[in-house]
């Protein structure tokens, strides 16, 4: 899924400050035609200032309890967005323009809204500096190695999962005991999103 052919040619970029702006945007967009029912938050490395990032903006999307994700979907494909996928543990949309990728929804459940992993891996490296530094060293050392892609992706996996677990043990939570070959975190039983 990660490929050239989908992602802006910019691979990785330094910090750009429009990057809250183009959320809002996003997020007053999706509010308008999902209703306002649903929560939306910015995550993914656009979110923490500083932070070097794929130009491509990512928004946690919280299904309101009870509501099929089919209704949602045609929705959000009326609204310009793609059919959710399956990513395992939560479901993605995607924002084109000219087939290249500009923003990123990751669909969660209410019931995993507070675990969320992209909302606590965002959370932290925007709350601890040292933590975001040491992302973006591994992000560049990654590309100097010529990675991207799944390849890219798949690397940067034993540092999302210590930040993720940090953050959960921060909230309580026990530890995520499964990581995912995308570099997503789940628990060993991910939590089904209603779709009728």
């Amino acid at each position: 899924m990660e490929t050239d052919r989908h992602y802006p040619a910019e691979r990785v970029v330094s910090y750009d400050a429009h990057w809250p702006s183009a959320y809002r945007d996003f997020a007053a967009g999706l509010l308008h035609a999902l209703g306002l029912a649903w929560e939306v938050e910015h995550v993914g490395s656009t979110s923490v200032p500083g932070l070097v990032a794929k130009p491509v903006i990512d928004l946690a999307l919280r299904l309101p309890a009870e509501q099929p994700l089919t209704h949602a979907a045609k929705t959000l494909v009326r609204a310009g967005w793609t059919t959710p996928v399956s990513l395992g543990d939560h479901w993605a949309t995607f924002h084109l323009h000219d087939h290249v990728r500009t923003g990123i929804g990751h669909i969660f459940t209410a019931d995993q809204w507070d675990q969320a992993h992209v909302r606590l891996f965002a959370r932290w490296l925007r709350e601890h500096p040292d933590d975001r530094d040491r992302y973006a060293r591994l992000k560049v050392d990654l590309l100097d190695r010529g990675l991207w892609g799944g390849d890219y992706t798949a690397a940067k996996t034993r540092f999302v999962h210590e930040i993720v677990n940090r953050a959960r043990a921060e909230d309580g939570l026990p530890p995520l005991t499964h990581l995912r070959g995308r570099g997503r975190s789940e628990s060993r039983c991910p939590v089904r999103i209603p779709t009728r």
